[in-house]
């Protein structure tokens, strides 16, 4: 079980901390904005602040594209067993993909017209999302139009091959490298890594990450034995606020089989599990004796990789990403901090972070040595500004 030290020993300011569950609850859970809220504040290996309303502390979130890190993680091991490249072309790993052109015209009921790729699809461009792929969801483009007709995001009806073998006769949005679009590209990944491994995503998943971190209630599928602990999840509503999105216990998705790993969202988590993830992050890739990725494969994933080290305002496509543009930069599977007065945000150069669909978060501090995990089931994160708050009055406890 989970238990916080006294915050003071930690650098804390108590009274700090405490306003921000009072706030969290007052403003959103009392209001029914939101259905439930699990906050985590760490330094170094210890917890500072641990704060849970209308859920139970080793419940069961679905942490959608906090999958990303974790799928990153996994193809940079690969990296390090000199198994692939960065700077690898993607169709040595997905042949599919060798014809794959960029979008010119057409689309909806007129076949795409497309051109050559005026620069290589490599796999630094999948992590780090300059790949030319999007989501159905941004509705910008024929192309995204084109995902969601195939329903290519559907986890339940394809599996690896069937979403290469749709993805392959859609176009890329942009040449590779040019742009930055929040996308599939990460699912991609997760698939390059179960073709190399010879394992299901799942099964690398435990066998590599989970495991070694003793992640016991992270998985693709939650098993029927701890169904129970999985809470609702909601859709933000303009009338009702929260609309029901799937349902608690073993009537969720995340209980039920699919056919798709998805290693840009299918993860489902606990608190406790996700900060073990997170220690491992802050540790240079070890915790507990165990090393999970070099101390200088970090370093190079959490590092800006945008082209000519910008920020996301000047290369973002994107109409929706886990984050706010301005001062952050983009790394491989993570947004990183590069400069925090853009941002206008209190914060540290170099801090690394993500969030999920369901307005889940976490971040890592290497400067001040924090880590920060929220949890709660409320899609789209872009509803409420709370993570931002989170973060605001979290460095605002600390003691000078």
């Amino acid at each position: 079980m989970l238990q916080a030290i006294n915050p003071t020993e930690l650098g804390f300011l108590p009274d700090r901390l405490d306003r921000i569950g009072t706030f969290i609850q007052k403003k959103y859970l009392d209001t029914g904005l939101l259905p439930h809220a699990s906050l985590l504040i760490g330094r170094g290996d210890e917890i500072a602040y641990l704060w849970n309303s209308g859920v139970e502390q080793d419940a069961i979130f679905r942490i959608a594209s906090m999958t990303k890190p974790v799928t990153s993680i996994a193809l940079m091991q690969l990296v390090e067993q000199g198994l692939i490249a960065l700077s690898d072309p993607v169709a040595t790993y997905i042949p599919e993909f060798k014809d794959l052109g960029v979008f010119v015209g057409g689309g909806g009921n007129t076949p795409f017209m497309t051109r050559p790729l005026a620069s290589p699809l490599r796999v630094v461009d999948l992590l780090r999302h300059t790949a030319g792929f999007t989501y159905g969801f941004q509705e910008m483009s024929n192309v995204d139009a084109a995902y969601r007709k195939s329903d290519v995001e559907n986890w339940s009806k394809f599996d690896n091959d069937d979403v290469v073998n749709i993805l392959k006769n859609i176009p890329l949005e942009f040449d590779p490298g040019t742009g930055w679009h929040y996308s599939l590209a990460t699912d991609l990944v997760g698939i390059i890594v179960a073709r190399i491994s010879g394992m299901s995503l799942g099964d690398y998943f435990q066998k590599n990450i989970f495991g070694p971190l003793e992640m016991h209630d992270t998985t693709f599928l939650v098993p029927a034995d701890k169904a129970h602990r999985i809470p609702p999840a909601y859709v933000w509503h303009p009338v009702e606020k929260m609309k029901p999105f799937d349902k608690p216990g073993a009537e969720s998705g995340w209980a039920r089989p699919r056919k798709f790993d998805s290693g840009g969202g299918g993860l489902a988590s606990t608190v406790s599990d996700y900060h073990r993830f997170c220690r491992m992050l802050l540790n240079g890739g070890a915790l507990d004796g165990q090393q999970i990725i070099g101390p200088k494969t970090l370093d190079l994933m959490t590092a800006n990789h945008l082209p000519g080290g910008g920020d996301l305002t000047q290369h973002s496509k994107s109409l929706f990403s886990e984050v706010e543009n301005a001062g952050i930069g983009f790394g491989l599977g993570f947004a990183c901090n590069i400069d925090p007065a853009a941002t206008t945000i209190a914060g540290s150069k170099g801090e690394f972070y993500w969030g999920g669909m369901f307005s889940t978060a976490f971040t890592i501090d290497p400067v001040e040595h924090i880590t920060m995990v929220f949890m709660t089931q409320l899609m789209p994160s872009t509803t409420y500004p709370i993570r931002r708050e989170i973060r605001t009055m979290m460095y605002a406890a600390l003691a000078a």
